[in-house]
């Protein structure tokens, strides 16, 4: 292997998702009203939480940065899939491929650390109530989301260089709809021992951290609930923790059984209908459990298009 010291292919065929040709223009037309949906509901949030300064606390900010996060890592994956079910030859460059894989790695980890900002976010309200202003102050919410931009950073850059060492010799067919980490490392004539040690130890601990934090701080607020007086609080308490717990159990358990549960049983199908899940239903997904369902979120609405409404009649 050490005499082939560069990449011979020049680009990856995608061979996208497993349906007949008579259903593409059906899946095409669903996929696009999916992106649609996301890309607007999420960048409805981010404009509302920027213009509407009565939202301007750590959670919304928070909530800003994970729609934000969805809108990119939905359109990571989404334009080229459409663009590929048009196509004749589904095709993308060496390049594009691993930029790709980059941002796809870069916003998917974003928002897992977003995810448990957030988790922690709610935990403070909930069981420190009366600190809550002192201990989520805007130093430390602002160091916690810079602190996700960086380690994301450095985690996406870590796997991308480690891929780019790697070489792709004959078959250059990727049997999914974008440019997935496992499925390029099958593909790979290197050595790819060190790029499955890192996946294994470095993901793990990014997935499996951060899920466990969660789940801690979730346990933690059910705890605390319990011991509401009234027992409508109770209810929307924890309504509002299955919508979330709901939600992070879809986008993780995807990820875990995928990337560091990996079966042998696993078949292609099964692989694109569970990346399928945390890629395209999350993202559209997160909009309406997080914000739209918000009353803050549907009183910040009726505030900023009664401004602009009085504003464009003057």
């Amino acid at each position: 292997m050490r005499g082939r010291n560069q990449t011979v292919i020049s680009e990856f065929l995608l061979l996208g998702l497993p349906i007949d040709s008579e259903q593409e223009n059906l899946f095409y037309a669903l996929f696009l009203a999916v992106y649609l949906t996301t890309v607007l509901g999420n960048l409805l949030i981010v404009v509302l939480i920027s213009l509407d300064s009565q939202i301007h606390t750590p959670m919304y900010l928070f909530l800003s940065n994970l729609s934000f996060s969805d809108l990119c890592f939905s359109s990571v994956t989404m334009p080229k899939l459409l663009q590929n079910m048009q196509n004749q030859v589904p095709s993308i460059p060496y390049a594009g491929c691993l930029t790709q894989m980059y941002f796809f790695l870069f916003f998917g980890d974003l928002e897992i650390f977003l995810l448990v900002a957030m988790a922690y976010d709610r935990y403070v309200a909930i069981c420190f109530p009366l600190h809550y202003t002192t201990i989520m102050s805007p130093k430390l919410c602002l160091s916690l989301v810079v602190l996700s931009w960086v380690l994301t950073t450095f985690h996406a850059m870590l796997h991308t260089l480690l891929m780019a060492r790697l070489c792709f010799c004959a078959d250059n067919v990727i049997p999914h709809f974008f440019c997935d980490m496992s499925a390029l490392l099958k593909l790979s004539c290197s050595d790819t021992r060190v790029n499955e040690l890192v996946i294994f130890f470095i993901g793990g601990i990014i997935v499996i951290i951060p899920f466990l934090l969660i789940i801690l701080s979730y346990a933690r607020i059910v705890l605390s609930i319990l011991n509401f007086p009234s027992g409508r609080n109770i209810w929307k308490a924890f309504s509002t923790c299955g919508s979330h717990l709901s939600v992070v159990s879809l986008f993780y358990g995807t990820i875990i059984g995928l990337y560091l549960c990996p079966s042998a049983n696993n078949s292609t199908v099964k692989e694109i209908v569970m990346a399928m899940m945390y890629t395209v239903v999350t993202p559209m997904l997160n909009p309406f459990i997080y914000s739209l369902r918000n009353r803050d979120m549907k009183r910040a609405l009726r505030r900023v298009f009664c401004e602009k409404k009085i504003l464009f009649s003057l």
